[in-house]
């Protein structure tokens, strides 16, 4: 995204998408939008604190990845000769 889209998305000129206030278009998944939706904790702290929010974020999708690798689809083809 540029700037000049994350301006008038912030004033609301382009707008709706995602939650209310996020700035990113949903994914069609609610458990990757909920973990995205988690960034909206940056805005306003200080950059020290970044981290920790970006370590929890990077954590649910890892583990949202994990469990799509652990569908039945997956496994049963993994079995397979």
């Amino acid at each position: 995204m540029d700037e000049k889209y994350l301006h008038e998305s912030a004033e609301g000129s382009v707008g709706g998408y995602g939650e209310a206030g996020s700035l990113l278009p949903p994914t069609g998944d609610e458990g990757v939008d909920d973990a995205v939706a988690g960034l909206s904790r940056l805005q306003g702290r200080p950059v020290d604190e970044h981290v920790a929010v970006l370590e929890e974020v990077h954590g649910r999708l890892r583990d949202i990845l994990g469990e799509l690798n652990e569908g039945p689809g997956l496994t049963d083809q993994a079995e397979s000769p």
